[in-house]
């Protein structure tokens, strides 16, 4: 009972925290004005604040983990931090996209960089790279789609996913001292979700490593993706060389090929 009065409450605040995107969005489709722009219109910061608070409240309240992924800006990350210093156990995540690009260029590029929450301003941007110090993890948030869900003249009716997983590490090796990456993709990502079994270099733990040249740059090409739809916001894009990826022990990727095939493992915390 009590179990489904938690997840009644839930539903009831991420109804809450969609209404001011959802008005947004049918006035602009009723207007006809579904350009990229009035798509970043609907989607404003103050509705990601909104939704955060809301869930930051209920952490407080029931004393909870809570974890946020997808923080777009800076603003946020501020919120969360002053969030842990009164006690709350919340963490978040944030996506290469949101490091790197800009509403601007979700503008140039269009629906390949379709992505919810959306492409945040030059200057939000710049805060939210300012304060990785306060962020727990980084994610690729890997959303692809065939070519024909990303090609409508409505850009609201785009399937929103940026593809990415490939190119996560690579993307931001090179302007993040090294420390800090290996604590943003590994060590912070296995302790915060109990995984004893990753997160480090050391006896005991899966020999999970990848080698990254920093001295040597990739041009990323249609044909230097590995996924299934050859689509992506960082084409044309140079990103730092990984040398090498091991998986368990056994090397899968090598030189820009896949030199074995993964074989998958289920990861159970244990929290």
């Amino acid at each position: 009972m009590q179990r489904a009065s938690e997840l009644n409450l839930l539903v009831a605040v991420n109804d809450e925290s969609q209404e001011m995107t959802q008005r947004l969005t049918k006035e602009k489709i009723a207007a006809g004005r579904t350009t990229v722009g009035d798509y970043l219109d609907s989607r404003p910061i103050e509705a990601e604040l909104d939704a955060i608070k809301q869930a930051i409240d209920l952490a407080a309240e029931t004393n909870c983990r809570l974890h946020i992924v997808h923080v777009t800006c800076g603003s946020v990350v501020a919120m969360i931090a002053g969030a842990r210093v009164k006690g709350i156990d919340v963490s978040c995540e944030t996506c290469p996209h949101y490091l790197v690009f800009t509403d601007k260029d979700m503008e140039r590029l269009g629906s390949v960089a379709k992505c919810a929450p959306p492409l945040r301003s030059d200057s939000e941007r710049n805060l939210l790279q300012q304060r990785l110090s306060d962020i727990t993890t980084i994610g690729s948030d890997h959303s692809p789609c065939p070519p024909e869900m990303k090609q409508r003249e409505n850009f609201f009716e785009v399937w929103g996913g940026i593809s990415g997983a490939q190119q996560l590490l690579s993307l931001v090796a090179d302007k993040i001292p090294q420390e800090q990456l290996t604590k943003l993709t590994s060590e912070n990502v296995a302790r915060r979700f109990g995984i004893a079994e990753k997160g480090g270099i050391e006896i005991g733990k899966d020999a999970d490593l990848a080698i990254v040249d920093l001295n040597e740059a990739d041009l990323v090409t249609p044909e230097s993706l590995h996924c299934r739809h050859k689509q992506s916001p960082y084409l044309g894009r140079k990103v730092a060389r990984i040398v090498r990826t091991v998986l368990r022990g056994q090397t899968v990727y090598r030189d820009g090929k896949l030199a074995a095939r993964p074989i998958g493992r289920f990861v159970r915390p244990t929290l």
